[in-house]
């Protein structure tokens, strides 16, 4: 879907890092992760950035990039990356049908931002339906061309690193 609307891989790249959560980057980390030169993720950080799509501050020496979260348009393309990630659809039929879910969490390289193909989760809650979560995640990995690794926990250690898209 949303590389039918953009033509450019290195700017969908960059869509989904920044408006997959709040996150922020600088061109050698971006280029690095995403396996790009220099070159081409600057060209699409300065369109983004001239869209206002994108802010940068400069912290030293190096210029950062984040989301610019009072752009117009900044929820609805939120929503669209979420969509294309399939994420907002697995969320939303994990919490509904596995019981008692407290809280879940992304985290890995989705958490960063980064689209490596494989949704990494954790799921809080007690009595929770595994043969559920077992056939969700081969669903999800049908309709979205991702694989999900879930991980379930009873209880909250508060000292999980990253991003909260579910709490009680």
């Amino acid at each position: 879907m949303l590389d039918s609307l953009v033509t450019s891989k290195t700017r969908i790249k960059l869509l989904l890092k920044f408006f997959s959560h709040t996150n922020s980057g600088y061109l050698r980390s971006l280029a690095k992760d995403f396996d790009e030169s220099t070159n081409s993720v600057r060209v699409e950080l300065n369109r983004l950035t001239e869209a206002g799509l994108l802010v940068s501050e400069d912290e030293g020496k190096t210029k950062v990039y984040r989301a610019n979260d009072s752009h117009p348009f900044f929820s609805e393309i939120s929503a669209m990356v979420s969509k294309f990630l399939g994420l907002d659809e697995l969320m939303e039929k994990i919490v509904k049908r596995m019981g008692e879910v407290e809280s879940a969490y992304i985290v890995g390289d989705y958490a960063q931002g980064i689209d490596s193909g494989t949704v990494k989760m954790i799921l809080i809650g007690k009595n929770l339906d595994i043969q559920y979560l077992d056939f969700i995640k081969n669903k999800t990995f049908e309709k979205v061309n991702r694989k999900v690794e879930i991980s379930i926990l009873e209880s909250d250690p508060g000292s999980i690193s990253g991003i909260l898209v579910y709490g009680k």
